[in-house]
């Protein structure tokens, strides 16, 4: 069994994985001024609550695309398990080929969720994870990463909205009950809901267009529950992507 985590600019992603089983996945807020204790006792009470002792894990693996983040992590998820742990980045084997003008650039959540799609499903895929950004990334046929289209994230644009204007709220992140609004907030709701879903299903079509190929389409992040259901594409749904990519690059390392 180890302790996978991923952390993102919204949140920390933390899962454990025992062979090929996931026996929780859970989010933590991503926190630039919390101390190594502080990130200690919180990956230690998500270990009590799933009833898992640190003595039952043989390590653990971190991506992180918050570089000012990343070591205070590692030191205290390292603390928790008494072990060294992993950290995904340059001398780590991804097994992935990344065709990109500049291979370093590409974030580490971005070659993990790319390396579980090329384990798990069939390619040519794209890959949306919706965070704080919204990323669709392609995988070709040959399981090569071909690269992809950053898009700011829901909530962004939502935040971008209210700052920006003089009298429109803050909003949920939920659907209206009707794609026309009736007041403000429906509206807004509409706009940045549906905005999104259709901005998804516009992004698709024109990859699988400039591909010449229909993709395997694989959706995970902390959005992607709510909105992905409401785009007209095929989309699979699967919330523990990160966390499988994280157990292959481990396997792979060991």
């Amino acid at each position: 069994m180890i302790l996978a985590v991923d952390i993102g600019n919204t949140n920390i992603v933390v899962g454990c994985i025992d062979g090929d089983r996931i026996c929780f996945v859970e989010r933590l807020s991503t926190v630039s001024t919390r101390t190594e204790l502080e990130y200690a006792i919180s990956f230690k009470n998500v270990l009590e609550l799933y009833d898992i002792h640190f003595s039952r894990l043989e390590g653990g693996i971190i991506s992180s695309v918050v570089p000012p983040v990343t070591n205070i992590v590692k030191r205290s998820v390292e603390k928790v398990l008494g072990k060294e742990v992993m950290v995904v980045g340059p001398g780590v084997k991804t097994g992935l080929n990344i065709i990109m003008d500049n291979p370093r650039e590409v974030g580490s959540d971005r070659i993990v969720n790319a390396v579980a799609v090329v384990h798990e499903y069939p390619v040519p895929a794209a890959i949306i994870d919706m965070g704080t950004a919204t990323t669709i990334c392609v995988v070709d046929e040959k399981k090569n990463y071909i690269g992809g289209a950053i898009i700011p994230g829901m909530r962004i644009a939502a935040d971008t909205l209210t700052a920006r204007t003089a009298q429109l709220p803050k909003i949920s992140l939920e659907p209206p009950a009707r794609l026309i609004g009736k007041n403000t907030i429906d509206c807004m709701k509409s706009g940045v809901f549906y905005g999104n879903a259709a901005l998804i299903d516009g992004m698709l079509d024109r990859m699988e267009e400039e591909m010449g190929q229909k993709l395997t389409i694989v959706a995970t992040g902390g959005l992607a529950k709510a909105l992905i259901p409401h785009c007209r594409h095929d989309i699979i749904l699967d919330d523990a992507l990160l966390l499988k990519g994280l157990k292959i690059i481990y396997d792979k390392n060991h």
